[in-house]
């Protein structure tokens, strides 16, 4: 007869204890992923589209941060390559203090792109986040979802407005693949 494998849980808190050694450290539901640092293509892609949204933030109407975090403890800690959040009033607020997101974006690597997209995806619906982009570098696309389970895949350009319909954003793909073979 085999013995029942104990799966270690962890809290929010928890991830104060881990390394600081270019990992990402991630929880959800309590259950740990560790996925490597990024690539270089991975970081500019993300960043590409945090600047796309520069103007906006600038004019009051959003908040950008690339990477973000999500977290609602006790067991979920998640970190989006960019984050956009309604204006907050102070930088001095936690990341568990935020509770409107209103979009996700996670540049999938291929140490992430099955949990990025057939668990955190749908994770960030849980947790109310309205709109959530999967960005694919080899693909040249954005799977754009609005609910769990697949979005629309989109080749050209990606379209987002924000959640109050004060601001929108036109990304032209060309612009953000360029350089990519």
């Amino acid at each position: 007869m085999g013995m029942a494998l104990t799966v270690p849980r962890y809290s929010v808190s928890d991830l104060e204890h881990f390394p600081n050694d270019g990992n990402r450290y991630e929880l959800l539901d309590g259950n740990l992923l560790v996925t490597p640092a990024p690539t270089f293509a991975h970081q500019a892609i993300a960043l590409r589209i945090a600047m796309a949204f520069a103007e906006l933030q600038a004019n009051g109407h959003m908040q950008v941060v690339a990477p973000g975090a999500v977290v609602f403890p006790p067991g979920t800690h998640l970190e989006p390559d960019v984050l956009v959040i309604p204006p907050v009033a102070s930088l001095d607020v936690s990341w568990q203090d935020i509770h409107e997101h209103w979009l996700a974006v996670d540049v999938l690597s291929p140490s992430s792109r099955v949990y990025d997209r057939e668990f955190k995806r749908d994770a960030y619906f849980a947790l109310g986040i309205r709109e959530v982009w999967l960005v694919d570098i080899p693909d040249k696309a954005v799977e754009v979802c609005h609910a769990r389970g697949s979005g629309t895949i989109m080749r050209d350009v990606v379209v987002w407005q924000a959640a109050d319909r004060t601001a929108s954003l036109r990304i032209d793909l060309s612009t953000l693949f360029a350089g990519v073979n």
